[in-house]
């Protein structure tokens, strides 16, 4: 196990130098960069454009300071060398100039991370019951019911879905029941501390909604897939030829060995709810990592974008790690190797 343990994680830091070497050379191939926004001065009215000599000095400044002057490879491994040496990834170059893009993630990451736990915490409990109830009457009613439902639900886009929402369930739509924006009420120091947690729960409620059912809708129908394979088994005739209750059955037999397809989803789970956070955090102004990225893209802000991707890539190989740990506890008979 320990072995195992050192290779993997070995394997997981030649893999992030490797996202991380891809995700510099696309940034640094994309047309624009965080120096060519400033070249030109802000007074539309005059309708000329200001690129004195202090505005050139300054910008030739700041892309030697981003190492932009410099071949790509060249400046990747300048980039490398701090994060490693110093643990620096350098200070924001437009978004938030001179701040430090650590300290910038930092305040952001507890919002984002709160919204995908609660999404991740709500999907299983609700998409696993429901794929085990659907493979214990598969071809029945409930069945092709919930089929049908659940592909509805997984076709529909997050962006359409969360402006209906707004516009319908918000404040100023048809019935003005849950707040339009934010996490926090406005006038949180006024409210008792259960009026509080009431105005918090509002808030949440249709981010993490909008966050949750496309991947419930996946996830019940993967662990309904999962069970079939398993339910039709011999030990399972054989559990239930000796007398052991249905619900011993399905739940103590069958859905242990039906875990695996669903560790196996949790190690993309997680990335792919903070990557798809983006326009939920976007649509209702929520301070999160998905519109810091949206900031950081918008304005080529280099430092940063190449922090979220590390970010990004040590949480998708975590979760892969994760996924590893957990098919132990789910079957004691796997053994994890490397060659």
């Amino acid at each position: 196990m320990v072995e195992y343990i050192i290779k993997r994680l070995i394997l997981g830091c030649f893999t992030l130098l490797a996202i991380l070497l891809v995700s510099y050379v696309l940034l640094r191939l994309a047309p624009g960069d965080p120096t060519r926004s400033s070249m030109f001065g802000s007074d539309s009215s005059a309708g000329t454009l200001d690129a004195s000599k202090g505005a050139l000095q300054q910008n030739t400044a700041l892309r030697e300071k981003l190492n932009l002057d410099k071949p790509i490879l060249v400046g990747f491994g300048l980039w490398l060398r701090e994060v490693v040496l110093h643990g620096d990834f350098g200070t924001s170059a437009s978004v938030d100039p001179g701040k430090p893009v650590t300290e910038m993630i930092l305040e952001r990451l507890p919002v984002t991370l709160s919204l995908n736990f609660w999404a991740i915490v709500i999907t299983y409990l609700c998409a696993i019951p429901l794929g085990v109830y659907a493979a214990v009457r598969a071809g029945g009613w409930f069945d092709r019911g919930s089929a049908f439902g659940l592909f509805l639900l997984y076709s529909l886009p997050v962006m359409w879905v969360a402006l209906l929402l707004q516009t319908t369930l918000c404040e100023g739509g048809r019935w003005p029941i849950f707040p339009l924006k934010g996490l926090t009420p406005a006038n949180e120091d006024s409210l008792s501390t259960w009026a509080l947690q009431w105005e918090i729960l509002r808030h949440y409620m249709l981010p993490v909604l909008c966050l949750t059912y496309g991947n419930f809708a996946g996830l019940s129908r993967y662990a309904r897939n999962g069970m079939l394979e398993v339910i039709h088994s011999d030990y399972i005739r054989t559990a239930r030829a000796k007398g052991v209750s249905e619900t011993a059955v399905i739940w103590r037999h069958a859905f242990r060995n039906g875990l695996i397809t669903l560790i196996t989803l949790f190690g993309g789970l997680l990335p792919s709810l903070v990557a798809g956070s983006l326009l939920v955090e976007y649509i209702f102004n929520i301070p999160g990592m998905g519109t810091l990225s949206l900031l950081a893209l918008s304005s080529r802000d280099y430092p940063l974008q190449m922090a979220l991707f590390a970010f990004t890539g040590m949480l998708t190989l975590g979760g892969i790690f994760i996924s590893d740990m957990l098919y132990l506890a789910a079957d004691p008979r796997i053994k994890l190797h490397t060659k």
